[in-house]
């Protein structure tokens, strides 16, 4: 690892990272005028977002960061693919490939377990063994609504108080079990045949929020334990492309599949980049 990259590492351990993100979250809620659209000129020029695929592609349109930051798309911005599962996000792999007895590959020499990341869920983990998992990296310039991969109906939430490590390549390569001791939320569907899938988004330093679409705002309030959400016996269900959440700052979502005859697009490899809608497997 490059001497740059472990001073970025080490630089995580030390960090007071709880009250970064607590100050990023009052920042990019506060209607500051012109601070704000100026702010959000220039996040656009550092990070080069492309405001021509949002639905409101004026600056001073946002009243907070957040909003901005929260943008939706111009219709027919993210076509979907005739397959059977789509990306639900723009950003890029992190890895993908299969869980190898319970272990979910993040970095060359680094992986963790299922079950840690299902916050301890052994009997959840278990539908999931041999199975398949696919990690995505939302960077900061990339659109931060999270969709549905295919069609699915809401079994489970579940709330992981953890960490708040940066979830860049850098860390991912030099922090161990990253995703597992960061703070995460877990969703758990049915899709159409009856067969499980899990999304989970995971936080990360200045991650502000989480929200889904049955629940809003899931953190802050930061809770010091896990939380629970049974969905069972309410019916929700939502359409493959359909948006289901959202991040504040850019983080990462992880992918679980059960085992099965499951083929990821042969495009997609480590770091490459991948747009919401495009086809991730068949």
């Amino acid at each position: 690892m490059p001497v740059s990259e472990r001073l970025f590492v080490l630089s995580q351990h030390i960090l007071p990272k709880l009250a970064l993100t607590r100050l990023a979250g009052c920042f990019a809620g506060w209607k500051g005028g012109g601070f704000t659209t100026a702010a959000i000129r220039r996040f656009i020029a550092r990070y080069h977002v492309d405001m021509s695929e949002a639905a409101n592609s004026d600056p001073a349109a946002y009243a907070t960061f957040n909003d901005f930051f929260t943008r939706a798309l111009r219709p027919g911005a993210r076509p979907l693919a005739d397959a059977r599962l789509v990306c639900p996000v723009d950003g890029a792999v992190s890895q993908l490939g299969s869980i190898d007895s319970g272990r979910i590959f993040q970095a060359k020499g680094r992986d963790y377990s299922a079950a840690a990341l299902l916050a301890g869920d052994a009997e959840l983990a278990a539908r999931f063994a041999d199975g398949h998992f696919a990690t995505i990296y939302l960077s900061p310039r990339d659109y931060h609504r999270i969709h549905m991969p295919c069609a699915g109906k809401l079994m489970e939430m579940t709330y992981v108080p953890g960490e708040l490590y940066s979830v860049n390549p850098a860390t991912a390569r030099g922090v161990d079990r990253l995703f597992a001791r960061n703070e995460r939320v877990v969703c758990v569907f049915e899709d159409e045949q009856g067969q499980p899938f899990a999304m989970v988004l995971v936080g990360a330093t200045i991650v502000g929020s989480m929200a889904t679409v049955w629940h809003g705002v899931i953190n802050p309030p930061r809770r010091p334990a896990v939380g629970k959400w049974d969905y069972r016996g309410q019916d929700i269900r939502l359409a493959k492309g359909e948006e289901m959440g959202r991040f504040l700052l850019g983080s990462t979502v992880v992918l679980l599949y059960p085992a099965g005859p499951l083929k990821f697009n042969p495009q997609w490899q480590a770091a490459s980049p991948v747009r919401l809608g495009e086809a991730m497997a068949s």
